[in-house]
C-alpha cells in the first residue's frame, strides 16, 4: 500500500478561484447531461470530483476543457465569466487536460512526445530543423524537477508503463505553463503500487501552484491527495465538502449510494433471514404455490 500523501496546502493567496462553476448545466437536446453543478479550483489545491458511470464527469470536464459551451449558469476563470470556444481557447487561459488515453504516439521518444505540437525549431529558411538537443535536455530537467528519473529520454514512449506515461503528461502540462490541471481517471487501469506513483505526481503538481482537477471514480484515492470534494450523481450535484468536513468512510458511503445503499443492505439482510428453502421462483410445499 502507497503512504497517505499528505494534503499540505500550498500558499494560498486573497486571489480569486482559478476556476469557478456557479449552477452550470449543459443539455443534449432533452437529455439533461448536467443540472445545477458548481465546484471551485484554487491555486495549490486538489478538486476531486467523484462519481460513477454515467454520473456527468465527462461532460464536465468537456465543459472546462472547452469541448462544449455550458448552457446555463456562470463559468469563471480567475474571476471573469467567460464560455470557452474550443480547447485552444482553455489552453491560451491556462487549462490544460490530461485524458485516459493520455494523446501520446506510442512509437515516438519520450522528448517528441513531451513537446508533441509545440516543437521548437533553429535556423532560418531550408535550414530551419527540430531543435532536438533542446527537447532531449529539457525534457530531462523537466521530468527530473518533478522527481522523475527515467533511465532514457530515447527510448519509445510505449516502453513506460501507465503511471510512467501520465507523470510525462503531468510534466508536460505543467512546463507549457498550465495553471489549471484536469485529469481524467488518471488511475483507473493502473495497479496499486502505479497508483501511488501518480498520486504523488499530482500531489507535485499541487504543491507547484498549480490548481488540479482530480476526476475519480475511486474515493480512496481522492481522499489521499484531494482538498475539496464534488460529488456527481445522474448529472446533479449530490455533494460537496473540503477535507475537514468528511471523512473517507463517509466520502465512500455517499460515493457508493448512501441511502440507496442502506435500503439494498436492508433488502440483502431479509433475503438472507428468509433462509434458501425459499428461493425465488421455487414452489412452496405448505400451500403450493410458486414464490414471486
Amino acid at each position: 500500500m502507497t503512504e497517505t500523501v499528505s494534503a499540505t496546502p500550498y500558499e494560498k493567496s486573497s486571489a480569486p478561484a482559478l476556476v469557478k462553476m456557479t449552477d452550470v448545466s449543459k443539455f443534449y437536446g432533452n437529455i439533461r447531461a448536467l443540472q445545477g453543478v458548481s465546484l471551485e479550483v484554487h491555486a495549490g489545491e486538489i478538486t476531486c470530483v467523484l462519481g460513477d458511470n454515467g454520473a456527468g464527469k465527462s461532460t464536465l470536464i468537456k465543459i472546462i476543457a472547452g469541448l462544449h459551451r455550458h448552457d446555463a449558469g456562470r463559468f469563471e476563470i480567475e474571476g471573469e465569466e467567460t464560455a470557452l470556444a474550443n480547447p485552444r481557447a482553455a489552453l491560451d487561459h491556462g487549462i490544460a487536460t490530461v485524458y485516459q488515453d493520455l494523446a501520446v504516439v506510442p512509437l515516438m521518444p519520450v522528448w517528441r512526445n513531451f513537446f508533441l505540437g509545440s516543437e521548437p525549431t533553429k535556423g532560418r529558411g531550408p535550414f530551419r530543423r527540430l531543435d532536438v538537443e533542446f527537447m532531449r535536455e529539457t525534457t530531462r530537467a523537466e521530468l527530473l524537477r518533478m522527481g522523475i528519473d527515467l533511465r532514457d529520454v530515447d527510448q519509445p514512449i510505449g516502453t513506460l508503463s501507465g503511471g510512467e506515461r501520465q507523470c510525462v503528461a503531468i510534466a508536460r502540462a505543467v512546463y507549457f505553463g498550465a495553471k489549471v490541471l484536469v485529469l481524467d481517471e488518471p488511475t483507473a487501469a493502473l495497479g496499486v503500487k502505479q497508483s501511488g506513483v501518480v498520486l504523488k505526481y499530482v500531489a507535485a503538481a499541487r504543491d507547484a501552484g498549480l490548481g488540479v482537477v482530480l476526476i475519480t471514480h475511486n474515493p480512496h484515492h481522492a481522499y489521499l491527495v484531494g482538498d475539496r470534494f464534488v460529488l456527481l450523481k445522474r448529472g446533479t450535484m449530490a455533494g460537496s465538502h473540503t477535507r475537514d468536513s468528511i471523512t473517507l468512510d463517509e466520502l465512500t458511503r455517499q460515493m457508493a449510494g448512501g441511502s440507496e445503499l442502506d435500503e439494498l443492505s436492508h433488502e440483502l439482510e431479509r433475503v438472507a433471514e428468509s433462509g434458501p428453502d425459499h428461493p425465488s421462483g421455487a414452489a412452496d410445499p405448505a400451500s403450493g404455490t410458486t414464490a414471486p
